[in-house]
Formats: structure tokens, C-alpha cells, sequence
């Protein structure tokens, strides 16, 4: 069973219709014991890291998914459900997050009116290095992105893809051992999101214990 992380965020559906497609058996909850017991984890949404980190700590489900996460569970993160990843976020006056990936969560700063914040739109990934998530999808291929603050690892060896927009070049794509992360919608993302949606289903990390949190 996938278990679909519900922390009270939107966009939820969209993924659940994504994995159904595929013909995964997901389920949307926020269960801790469901969480635990999940083969696989995603952790999708809209919204603000303020709110999430909130709503994982309100629900009891912040324990869990560092649980499964040092367990060696194979781990998604989508748009917010990356942000949290991270040591902390600038968002709503700054907040503390997960801080499974070292690094913080910066607000985009554009040195041209031309640059729009929130970026909301397709832009490309290039491919920082190989990784299964990338199997079929060639470099610097477009995905859809809707945010306003982006990932800033201070470990580089995290990056997998990167993005250009509003002049910096940023980790758009994030993973190592049993975590992967997008700062795009895979799931609004059309035939290529999809592809990589499976290629997580299907992928087996080669680690044993997980990554650390």
C-alpha cells in the first residue's frame, strides 16, 4: 500500500487519481499506523511550510514518517512535501521542517520585474546526475511548477536536477538512498510526470537503514 500523506493541504486527489492510473493501490490518510505500515510514502500538496509542519505535528504524523524514512521506506516528496524536507524554510517568518536533508527552504528574489513570483508554469530540469527516477525521461525535459520559495541543500551531493528561474539555478529534483523529492507537480506534469510517478513506484533503493533523520 502507497500511503498519501494527509496533513490537511489540497492537491491531495490529484495524486491518489495519478497513482490509480497507474494502477498502484494508494490510499489518502492520516493514519499514523497507516503511515508506518506503508510500502511507500508520498508526500504531496499546496500551501505553506508553516502550516504543514503544524498540521504533521497536530495529527502525530512527524514521528511516523521519520520512521519510515530511517527504515529505509521509499519516500516521494511533491512541492511542499520537499520544502519540509529540509532543515528550514524562510516561509511564514521562518520555520523549523523535518531537516532530513540539510539546508533551508529560501523565497525567490528576482532581479527583473520580467520574473514572476510564484513561478507558475512549465520550465526544464536538467539532470544533475543519474538517478532511476529519470529512467525514460530525457534531460532537460519540462515539468509544472507553482511555487514561491525553493530548495537550498547545503549538501550537494542531494541534487539531482536543477532549474533555472528568477536568476538562480536551484534544486528542483532532490534524493539519495531511499528519499527522492520534486519541486514540480508530477502529477500535473502530464505523460512525463506520470513516467516518473512510476518510475518511483517501482524503483528499490539499494540502501539498508534508510536515510538519517
Amino acid at each position: 500500500m502507497i500511503a498519501i500523506v494527509d496533513y490537511r493541504a489540497g492537491n491531495l486527489t490529484s495524486v491518489l487519481l495519478a497513482c490509480q492510473a497507474l494502477g498502484a493501490e494508494a490510499l489518502i490518510t492520516q493514519d499514523p499506523a497507516a503511515i508506518r505500515d506503508a510500502e511507500r510514502i508520498i508526500f504531496p500538496g499546496v500551501g505553506a511550510a508553516g502550516a504543514a509542519m503544524a498540521s504533521l505535528r497536530t495529527l502525530g504524523l512527524e514521528a511516523p514518517i521519520r520512521d519510515s524514512i530511517r527504515r529505509g521506506v521509499p519516500f516521494l516528496g511533491i512541492c511542499v512535501g520537499t520544502q519540509i524536507l529540509l532543515g528550514r524554510s524562510e516561509e511564514d517568518g521562518g520555520v523549523d521542517c523535518l531537516a532530513i536533508i540539510p539546508g533551508e527552504v529560501k523565497l525567490f528574489r528576482p532581479p527583473s520585474r520580467a520574473d514572476k513570483v510564484p513561478q507558475i508554469g512549465w520550465n526544464s530540469v536538467m539532470q544533475h546526475r543519474t538517478h532511476p527516477l529519470f529512467d525514460g525521461i530525457a534531460d532537460a525535459s519540462e515539468f509544472y511548477f507553482v511555487h514561491s520559495y525553493y530548495p537550498a541543500p547545503t549538501d550537494r551531493t542531494w541534487v539531482l536536477g536543477e532549474t533555472d528561474y528568477a536568476g538562480v539555478r536551484f534544486a528542483s529534483v532532490l534524493g539519495r538512498d531511499n528519499v527522492v523529492a520534486t519541486q514540480f507537480h508530477t502529477e500535473k506534469s502530464g505523460r512525463l510526470g506520470l513516467r516518473l510517478l512510476q518510475n518511483f513506484l517501482s524503483w528499490k533503493p539499494s540502501v539498508h537503514g534508510g536515510s538519517p533523520c
